[in-house]
């Protein structure tokens, strides 16, 4: 018999913001996230995952690459002897190895979170290129090979498949840019419905964020806080701290909180979706309780629009082709798709 059971505090649906997505699908304006496995073990974040959802938390977002699905499909199955299944938004993303397998490697996530179906699921990267866990970031795969619009055609037309299947209910990519989105919004039977990208203070990508929203793709913001987290390959010298910016730090301290929730209510407030990630119950509370309590003033959404430093923390060096120059080949900055 489940243990599970709500908090005291939890906080209550009813004052949590949606979206709701261009095919109709409504999902939480706020998910928590699930990477971690550089930092944490699998079954650190999958007890987050129990104490999130216990917390309040309905959107959980998930990948078979951080090696946890097993482990919270365990906690999802016992999550859901209390919340109904249409009460919880889950997605997960395939991996870029699986380019060519998407509907196996969705059923292998499925079976893994103990799930009959997927709310959203995305292309993790628009590239097949694949890196061993662990690598060095200056590695290169002899096979990395840059975004050929015709091949990533051939995976989208899988992800179409899925909902045709009935496997999962939307689909969408992550770590898209606007020329790469540009053709696939042209070529797709079914568009996708999201994007999710790096997306805080300090970078917050704003002409692609208004391209998604002007065509009706939602973005979902990985990094909200600056990541600090992150893997110890992603760090360069030249990253900003967006906690410690003065205006973020002026806000918390009006409001007396940690700079972290201006951050996460300055994602809710702006629009876009962000998916925090904390295995610590006081940190993952407040991510989600923030967003029903004491906005930002016009002021401060103000103020913070102008501190963008164009600081991307998730480069993506990993997944560069031999020939290329360096991680900005990755991101198509001149307006073309580099390759």
């Amino acid at each position: 018999m489940s243990s599970f059971k709500l908090s005291e505090n939890a906080v209550d649906q009813s004052v949590i913001p949606t979206k709701t997505l261009a095919n109709g699908v409504v999902m939480p304006a706020i998910g928590m996230g699930t990477f971690g496995s550089d930092r944490f073990t699998a079954d650190d974040i999958a007890n987050a995952v129990l104490g999130g959802a216990a917390a309040g938390f309905r959107f959980f977002d998930c990948a078979a690459v951080y090696e946890n699905e097993p482990q919270i499909g365990n906690i999802f199955k016992e999550m859901m002897t209390v919340i109904p299944r249409d009460e919880l938004f889950i997605d997960s993303k395939v991996w870029n190895d699986q380019h060519k397998n998407v509907v196996a490697a969705c059923k292998q996530t499925l079976h893994d979170l103990q799930l009959d179906y997927l709310d959203l699921y995305l292309t993790h990267w628009p590239f097949p290129n694949y890196h061993a866990p662990g690598c060095d970031v200056d590695s290169r795969s002899p096979d990395a090979v840059p975004y050929r619009h015709e091949q990533f055609m051939e995976t989208w037309a899988q992800m179409e498949e899925l909902v045709d299947m009935g496997l999962v209910r939307s689909i969408g990519t992550s770590n898209m840019t606007i020329p790469k989105m540009e053709l696939l919004l042209r070529d797709a039977r079914i568009k996708p419905v999201v994007n999710e990208m790096e997306c805080h203070p300090h970078f917050q990508q704003q002409e692609l964020y208004s391209f998604l929203t002007k065509n009706g793709v939602q973005p979902i913001g990985f990094c909200p806080i600056g990541s600090p987290t992150r893997p110890d390959r992603d760090m360069t010298e030249n990253d900003t701290v967006d906690i410690e910016d003065p205006v973020i730090v002026a806000a918390a301290k009006r409001l007396g909180v940690h700079p972290a929730v201006v951050c996460i209510k300055w994602a809710v407030q702006r629009g876009h979706v962000p998916i925090p990630f904390s295995i610590h119950e006081n940190e993952y509370t407040s991510n989600l309780r923030c967003i029903t309590e004491n906005p930002l003033t016009t002021a401060e959404m103000e103020a913070i629009s102008k501190i963008d430093k164009n600081c991307r923390l998730i480069k993506g060096q990993v997944f560069l082709w031999e020939s290329a120059n360096d991680w900005e080949d990755l991101w198509d900055l001149d307006g073309k798709i580099a390759g």
